[in-house]
């Protein structure tokens, strides 16, 4: 008797000990594929501007485009920022998640399969009269967009090329999270469904593990007690999901920023192009901001 209680005493204590010492990895890199359902997504950006025929200028016939594309970043984080890119990755990772089902309201319905959407094509200057077309068709100079969030200041940097480098410097946008009991696993680690939305109402599903202590995710999203490995935004048809963790003792490289680049608040970018992309378009200046900033950030 005597021997069974000091092995459970013995077992009680390593048990404790394994509980005070567990690791929680503050630095690494994740892998996250990006989807883009196109043709969901060019319907809804034809019918935003009723079909005019300027608008369709830029699309080309709908039905030979593909049904999605894909496309891969990189997410470089420690406790105080996080880095992403796209990844020169030549075989990329496929994931298998499926995004929750979305009702037409825009808001979840439980299961189903993932949906999302953007485009391809050329894109053509006339003097910024043509950027919105290439940045809704997700051109590959857009594409190519680095998204920093530096997580003690709180501010944001997005470095972009359009007919030249710009260097976009704003706040953390704020998310109003709520929480459900929804879990899946995502790149190995359990995760928690939130649902959230933007100060502009743009709906966000979100999936955080707290085994990677860092209130960040992909593109800028952040708020939350644990890493977003699975973000999906219905309106705009756009899925990121992880698809590898890796951790590591290395320090964030600043190689990516540009000196050259043009730096600006998001407030001065919105009024380099709002002009000449929302000229003859009517719509409130609030709706217009949105949409060129969300073309920017997701």
């Amino acid at each position: 008797m005597t021997r069974l209680l000091i092995g459970f005493m013995l077992l009680l204590s390593g048990m404790n000990s394994f509980a005070q010492h567990a690791y929680f990895a503050t630095k690494g890199s994740i892998q996250y594929e990006k989807v883009v359902y196109t043709k969901a997504r060019m319907r809804d950006i034809m019918a935003k501007y009723g079909g005019n025929n300027r608008g369709m200028m830029y699309m080309g016939n709908i039905d030979e485009m593909p049904e999605s594309s894909t496309s891969n970043f990189v997410l470089q984080f420690d406790e105080n920022q996080t880095v992403m890119s796209p990844s020169d990755t030549s075989t990329p990772v496929k994931s298998t998640m499926t995004a929750p089902g979305i009702t037409k309201g825009g808001r979840s319905s439980g299961g189903g399969s993932r949906g999302g959407a953007g485009a391809g094509g050329s894109q053509r200057n006339n003097n910024g009269g043509n950027r919105m077309g290439g940045m809704m068709r997700g051109n590959n100079k857009m594409g190519e967009k680095i998204y920093v969030q530096n997580l003690r200041s709180r501010t944001s940097e997005v470095q972009l090329q359009i007919d030249e480098k710009i260097l976009i410097k704003d706040s953390l946008q704020q998310v109003t999270w709520r929480f459900t009991d929804e879990f899946r696993t995502i790149a190995g680690y359990e995760c928690r469904r939130v649902n959230g939305a933007t100060k502009d109402s743009l709906y966000l599903i979100a999936f955080y593990s707290e085994e990677i202590p860092i209130s960040a995710g992909p593109v800028l999203t952040n708020g939350l007690p644990g890493m977003i490995l699975g973000l999906v935004i219905p309106e705009m048809h756009i899925n990121y999901w992880a698809t590898e963790v890796k951790f590591t003792n290395d320090e964030i490289s600043n190689s990516w920023r540009d000196k050259k680049a043009k730096e600006m608040t998001a407030n001065d970018f919105f009024k380099l192009l709002s002009g000449s992309i929302f000229r003859g378009r009517g719509g409130n200046e609030s709706e217009q901001k949105r949409q060129i900033l969300e073309q920017i950030i997701y």
